[in-house]
């Protein structure tokens, strides 16, 4: 069965005949196309009773899909005690009560703030969903719904102090006395923007999460709302959860000393589904190993160093250097290219390609970016720099000796190839 909306009418009716495993096709809206049924209709003539099945937290419950260093969709599937797990250790962080409501903005096929969400399905509260993201509609749904609970991306909470400075809101045009919480997670957090944050909303809590997907999202780390001080760690282990920092081979490294974080809970995924070598890569035991470098600091607060894997986070979005890079050496022009993130006040990162240019030809910036329009738009490089790329003698791009070079200040992309 595939529920689905206007602005995925023409998408699914392309891919009709790649779908013949689907029976039923359900549309939300109005004016349902020829091949779909309604979905208001289908609901209306469904039983109110109790199905009569059991289910234990011991039973599959959910697929989440989640990419790895190749960017190859892995599906990692939970078990319902991983949904419940999500619940209890959004409510045990932020204490959701019945008179909570929770904004709710990121697609909802995300593990993030959909599982910050779940908090409120302990305490019956409600929660508010909001399609499309500006600082004034979030103010204004802030008001008119009187949320108490905002779960924000880096740009966004960027996007309204900017708003802010500039005076395009004013905070005193809205009802905000009752928002309490405002959280983030995904992506790293500067520890500049929160300090910009408590100077328009002094009395707000602030916490920040890490999690992953195949830890059902967020949680299994969290900065807790009584360690602001701390701000620019991941935190301490979640509700629930246990960490670790460990070497290469699986042994818990001094405090202090760098390894990858592992964590272990309720919420780790069963497995990857139908994936045995990929399961096998990222869990040791019931651990499982979260391709994150980081340390643990004197107070016992975790700090990430580095990502093990080269994926670049943008706004709260993941991009995957190879595909990039596999999409950019299909042109003629190019005999090697690169690609890591370079620092952004907004958006975190952004991707920044170093494009090595076959000998004797030339070629502008405008070219590659003329070239790139064939991808997502999220996907195409920010930056373009001409340069040599640097492989080590076994041929692996040397993307350390490149981040150094280019996430310097001052730098400016060139425009021409040598």
């Amino acid at each position: 069965m595939l529920v689905f909306g206007m602005e995925f009418i023409e998408r699914v009716e392309s891919k009709l005949s790649d779908l013949d495993t689907i029976k039923k096709f359900y549309y939300v809206g109005n004016h349902t196309p020829m091949f779909a049924d309604s979905y208001y209709q289908m609901i209306t003539y469904c039983s109110s009773r109790k199905p009569e099945m059991e289910l234990t937290e011991d039973d599959y419950a959910a697929i989440y899909f989640s990419s790895g260093t190749t960017g190859f969709p892995k599906a990692i599937l939970h078990k319902h005690r991983s949904l419940t797990q999500s619940c209890q250790v959004e409510q045990a962080h932020h204490g959701q009560q019945r008179e909570d409501c929770f904004l709710c903005m990121p697609p909802l096929y995300h593990t993030g703030a959909k599982m910050h969400w779940f908090g409120s399905l302990i305490s019956g509260s409600k929660a508010v969903l909001l399609r499309g993201i500006s600082p004034e509609w979030i103010m204004k749904a802030v008001t008119n719904e009187h949320c108490t609970i905002v779960w924000l991306l880096v740009p966004w909470a960027q996007d309204i102090l900017d708003a802010l400075d500039r005076g395009d809101i004013k905070i005193s045009d809205y009802k905000l006395d009752q928002w309490r919480l405002m959280h983030i997670g995904a992506q790293p957090v500067p520890p500049v923007l929160i300090q910009r944050w408590r100077e328009y909303f002094p009395h707000h809590q602030y916490d920040t999460n890490y999690g992953l997907s195949e830890s059902i999202g967020p949680g299994c780390v969290h900065l807790g709302v009584e360690n602001i001080h701390k701000v620019g760690a991941i935190g301490v282990p979640g509700f629930g959860w246990q960490a670790k920092i460990v070497d290469e081979s699986y042994n818990e490294v001094p405090r202090g000393e760098v390894g990858e974080l592992a964590v272990l809970g309720p919420g780790v995924m069963e497995c990857y589904y139908h994936d045995p070598e990929a399961t096998a890569a990222v869990k040791h035991g019931d651990w499982l190993l979260t391709g994150d470098m980081a340390e643990v600091d004197a107070d016992g607060f975790i700090w990430l160093v580095d990502r093990a894997k080269d994926v670049i986070i943008t706004g709260g979005e993941n991009l995957y250097p190879v595909q990039i890079e596999d999409f950019l050496r299909q042109n003629d022009k190019i005999k090697d290219v690169a690609v890591i993130g370079r620092p952004h006040p907004r958006l975190g990162e952004i991707a920044a390609a170093i494009i090595e240019l076959k000998p004797g030809v030339t070629c502008t910036e405008q070219e590659i970016r003329d070239f790139c329009q064939e991808l997502p738009r999220y996907k195409r490089p920010r930056e373009i720099f001409f340069d040599v790329v640097p492989r080590n003698p076994t041929g692996k791009i040397e993307k350390p000796k490149l981040r150094k070079k280019y996430n310097g200040a001052g730098l400016v992309a060139k425009q021409v190839g040598r």
